[in-house]
């Protein structure tokens, strides 16, 4: 009898608590709904911790590429941190060593990677196009990986690249690279990181003999609340702009830190850039286009004793040379930046 009266109570305890932890899961999986950071359409924070990112995560692997002849590989630049590369070797096999060309994707810091199928495509055009040995650096991203990691990632790399080249560790780098012609490149995020790194480069110097020829800046990631432009003028852009900032760098910079603004550096820290020439690349409705003219001329006006060229393409978007790489205009502009390389000076 006792057990016949036992079991309906024992029964609705055990019901009671399921309810309970019922109810507490759907409370956590609504905390964990809930957003802290929306930077779309790249990726979204919740508040559990959790980042999504909505683009850039397609992954391709390195191979001979049919299309352009060149051949890449992975190489790993520091396993602790989870840093790598893809180098890219074109089929053209010169008498004498071709320039090496650092290049650094772009994604805001925040998405993409060396190994995204578009920036794949991008590179193997480049390097069979320009004729150098190319090296995409795969840095961390934010918010995970908040600023100054790009930078220190990027920093590493470089370091990586003079390093086996001049060990002869790297075969590719060691037999076909020549170091006195280095090139540091990067579209958006990674155009703002080869500039970075150009100034780092004339401040510490650069090892095994490398000499930086040049740098090339495709629609670089520059911005602040300088009056370079309309946007300038326009509170919900300034404001956008210094919240994914912050997001980008945990809040550790502000929005007219140089490294976001270089119109905010002092003038003599212009002739710091370490590079004999610079390309800045700007889409004409690029909204970041105010900024990177005003890069162009306040490298032009700052004494800095190198040579300085703007290529404009009217009526594009930021980076409409990735998506758009067979259209006339993405042409036009492959032409400027591989001549910008291959030029003699």
């Amino acid at each position: 009898m006792a057990s016949r009266i036992l079991l309906p109570a024992l029964l609705l305890l055990v019901c009671s608590h399921c309810g309970v932890a019922a109810a507490r899961k759907a409370r956590g999986g609504e905390a964990s709904s809930q957003v802290k950071f929306d930077f779309s359409p790249f990726l979204i924070e919740y508040k559990s911790g959790v980042v999504k990112r909505l683009m850039g995560t397609d992954r391709v692997s390195a191979a001979a590429d049919p299309l352009t002849g060149v051949t890449s590989r992975d190489v790993t630049i520091d396993p602790a941190a989870g840093v790598d590369a893809r180098i890219y070797l074109p089929s053209f096999r010169a008498s004498t060593k071709v320039p090496v060309l650092v290049y650094f994707h772009g994604g805001a810091f925040v998405v993409e990677s060396a190994f995204n199928p578009i920036y794949h495509a991008y590179l193997n055009t480049l390097a069979a196009k320009a004729g150098v040995v190319a090296v995409s650096v795969n840095y961390r991203l934010a918010p995970e990986h908040p600023l100054p990691a790009a930078y220190d990632d990027s920093w590493a790399a470089l370091k990586w690249v003079l390093a086996n080249a001049a060990a002869g560790t790297d075969q590719w780098l060691s037999q076909y690279g020549d170091l006195s012609r280095l090139f540091l490149a990067g579209d958006s995020a990674g155009g703002n990181i080869a500039h970075n790194l150009a100034l780092r480069a004339g401040e510490e110097g650069l090892d095994g003999g490398a000499r930086l020829k040049g740098v090339a800046l495709l629609d670089p990631y520059f911005q602040g609340r300088s009056a370079v432009g309309a946007y300038s003028a326009d509170p919900s852009f300034l404001q956008s702009a210094a919240r994914t900032w912050s997001f980008i760098c945990a809040g550790k910079y502000p929005i007219d830190h140089p490294y976001a603004n270089p119109l905010m550096l002092p003038t003599a820290s212009w002739q710091h850039l370490g590079a004999s020439r610079v390309l800045v690349t700007v889409s004409g409705q690029d909204r970041l286009s105010p900024w990177q003219r005003a890069y162009y001329s306040a490298l032009r006006s700052s004494g800095w004793p190198g040579q300085a060229e703007l290529y404009e393409t009217p009526g594009e978007g930021h980076v409409y040379f990735l998506t758009k790489m067979s259209t006339p205009q993405a042409q036009a502009e492959m032409a400027t930046l591989v001549a910008f390389i291959n030029r003699d000076d």
